[in-house]
């Protein structure tokens, strides 16, 4: 699916009326930045809740505010937000960064159409507009960064945050992460290409080299899910999934759109529902990807501890 321009505004498409009009936003200065909330001097990198969107939205008719929504469980996503970050702070507040967990705040998740992770829309003057999904190269980031400025001094909207200590754009003398295994900094590289199958690769030689090596299999997880995602359409799929309630790949299919956009116990759920279906003799694809989606969200989440227990009483 093509993402918009980022000049073109959603309005039709995204409905925020709902957390828009959820509470009066308060005065600035009345919420600390600390409480996921710009307040009168945000951070340029924020949470932002359900509960505090309307302040968000309020804050975007001074600076362009981005949302980067994410998840835990989402390696891509992990990615990209530190690039966005950078970006952001070297814009020097000229643009803040607000982060949305997709899996905490299932009302802005559902709001922004998040159908995959990461994605990066912006508000300006309370109007979302669409960026891109997916980790892009930084220079991408750069290049749509640019454009968004330009959009928000088309609309008015050309204020700035003062930039607290630390976050004025001056590197910080904290020692630099360690850098990636090569193997891992190749299958990155080979994401951010749109490349899956060259990443797949490298991650498998990661774990020929050291099975135990549990981001390369988190790696290998994230990669297959998105190759299996790319190109397909959730409403089609939907739409086939409930006419065909018993075929596997049309199920599979949602639930690996749910798992990509956030919703991951409506796609445990799906799965569980099939497999209950099934005859003993065609389950064993099922128990197979609901094991491949636990290990992607993670074994100790509760959502597939409940799922896990659910599995065990379907099979015994």
């Amino acid at each position: 699916m093509t993402d918009p321009a980022p000049g073109a505004v959603l309005r039709g498409a995204v409905d925020l009326s709902a957390l828009r009009n959820r509470a009066p936003a308060p005065a600035a200065g009345d919420t600390p930045a600390a409480a996921g909330a710009p307040g009168a001097s945000p951070s340029l990198v924020f949470d932002v809740t359900d509960d505090s969107f309307p302040q968000v939205l309020e804050l975007s008719r001074t600076v362009p505010v981005v949302i980067d929504l994410w998840a835990e469980w989402c390696g891509p996503c992990k990615q990209l937000s530190p690039v966005l970050e950078k970006v952001v702070t070297e814009l020097g507040g000229r643009v803040v960064l607000g982060k949305v967990d997709v899996d905490a705040n299932p009302q802005l998740s559902q709001a922004f159409r998040a159908q995959s992770i990461p994605m990066v829309v912006a508000l300006v003057a309370g109007q979302p507009v669409p960026l891109f999904t997916g980790a892009v190269p930084e220079q991408q980031v750069r290049e749509v960064f640019a454009q968004l400025l330009q959009l928000a001094a088309q609309n008015g909207v050309t204020g700035t945050v003062p930039a607290p200590a630390g976050e004025d754009g001056i590197e910080s003398e904290e020692p630099a992460e360690p850098a990636l295994p090569p193997l891992h900094a190749e299958a990155y590289d080979a994401i951010e290409a749109g490349d899956y199958a060259r990443a797949e690769a490298a991650y498998r030689r990661a774990l020929t080299e050291d099975p135990r090596d549990a981001d390369a299999k988190a790696g290998l997880g994230q990669v297959s899910l998105l190759q299996r995602v790319q190109g397909l359409d959730l409403h089609e799929a939907r739409a086939a999934a409930a006419a065909a309630p018993r075929d596997v790949d049309a199920q599979f299919a949602v639930a690996d759109l749910d798992v990509s956009g956030g919703h991951v116990e409506d796609a445990f759920d799906r799965l569980l529902d099939l497999f209950a279906l099934l005859p003993d003799d065609e389950r064993a694809q099922v128990r197979e990807r609901l094991l491949e989606l636990f290990g992607l969200v993670g074994d100790a989440d509760p959502r597939v501890i409940r799922a896990r227990g659910r599995l065990a009483s379907l099979l015994f």
